[in-house]
Formats: structure tokens, sequence, C-alpha cells
């Protein structure tokens, strides 16, 4: 009996949401918990197509970032996006990086722009191009020369500790610790600590996926750029 009074609870619930308006639908779903929403948009194609459109993130940007709205126009040559995009770029600048007294839309942005192209691209551009279009970026957007070469730093460490561990992963980071040096004005120069970060998670994180070959040429590149380089690093 217990049993059969729950299924009939849930389907007066069901049947209840059912008869909703979409927009009742999301000014309810808008003040749920990000973390579930991903949860609710499997229950119903309804729901889906809610989380789907342009009207349920329109919404959601205007409720929790409510000042998003007045952003001043929006330079530069990554893409800002509409609202679906947006809140995604509000909600990483405040979860990732805790940015203090200021949610900033920018770094949000270019956090996205970089992961999508170092993850889903099975050929992404050199590193030199990617990272002077987050210059380009910031620098239009009205940050100094410092403040971008900073910001950009930032993105790039942060973007490498949140690569998936997978045998993609492990051959950007070796393209990338055997990319040939090249001469670039500052800040279009990525800083030494980026450059760091790769050849350190090559030889922690996946050190058991070299050869024998890959690991000499990747160490070989590594004492061209640091010396002297930590002891962890060796031993193939």
């Amino acid at each position: 009996m217990t049993n059969n009074a729950e299924n009939d609870a849930l389907v007066l619930v069901d049947n209840a949401f059912g008869k909703l308006p979409d927009h009742i639908l999301i000014e309810i779903f808008i003040r749920v918990p990000v973390s579930e929403w991903a949860q609710i948009s499997c229950v119903k194609k309804q729901w889906a197509n809610l989380f789907r459109g342009e009207c349920l993130w329109h919404a959601a940007l205007n409720r929790t970032y409510p000042f998003a709205g007045q952003a001043k126009r929006w330079p530069g040559p990554i893409p800002r996006g509409l609202s679906r995009r947006r809140y995604t770029a509000l909600y990483v600048s405040k979860q990732i990086f805790a940015l203090d007294g200021e949610i900033d839309e920018i770094v949000g942005h270019t956090y996205l722009f970089l992961k999508e192209q170092l993850e889903l691209s099975t050929m992404p551009p050199p590193s030199g191009i990617l990272h002077g279009t987050i210059i380009d970026q910031f620098i239009a957007c009205g940050k100094s020369r410092d403040a971008a070469h900073e910001l950009a730093s930032q993105i790039w460490l942060t973007v490498l500790d949140n690569l998936e561990e997978n045998e993609h992963t492990f051959l950007l980071l070796k393209r990338l610790a055997q990319e040939g040096d090249v001469f670039l004005p500052y800040p279009y120069t990525k800083s030494i600590k980026v450059q760091w970060r790769v050849f350190e998670k090559l030889f922690t994180d996946f050190r058991d996926c070299f050869n024998h070959v890959d690991y000499y040429d990747v160490l070989a590149c590594a004492k061209n750029k640091f010396q002297p380089i930590p002891s962890a690093w060796l031993g193939y």
C-alpha cells in the first residue's frame, strides 16, 4: 500500500507540473540550485527543451547576476554569446576564480574559450595564438598589459589543472611541451609558470603514458627551458 500511495503522489505531482505554463516552470527552476539543473533537465522532454532554450537562461542571468545586463559593449576577438554562455561565464568567474568584489565576465569567457580550444579541438591552434587571443581580449576590454598578462597566466594554469586525464590531454600536453620557442614581445609571451605546469603535469600525472623515446624527447625540452629541473621528473 505504501508503494502505491507513493506512486499516486508522484503521478499527482507530475500532472500538476505538466499543467504549468513554461514561464512558471522557468521561475521555479531558476530558484533550484544549479547543481540540480542537469538532473531536472532529464526528467521530461518539455523540461529539457526549456534548458536548451534561451528564455530560461535569460531569466537565470537576470536573477543571479542582475548587474550583468548593465555591462558595456563587448569588444575583442572572443565572442560574448547569448544568455546561456554569459551565465556560464559569470558562474565560472565566481565559482572557479572567486574574484573578490567583482564578478568579471571577461575572465569566465576566456576560461571557456581556452578550455574548449584545448579539450574539444583535435588540432588546437599553437599555444602562442591562443595566448595572444586572450591577451588581445583583455586589452580590448580595458585591462592594462600587466593585468592582461597576469589574468592570462591565471587562466592557463586553471585550465591546465582542470583538463581531464585522458589520452587526448596527454597528447595535448606533449605537443605544448615540444612547441618551438618563438620570441614575442611582452605581454604576448606565456609566463614561465605556465610552461612549468605543462611539464610538471606530464612528468607526474602522465608519467605512465610515455614510451621510452617520448620520455627522453620531452625531458630534453624541459632541460632546455629550465635549469635545474626537479629530481622527481627524472627516471623513466
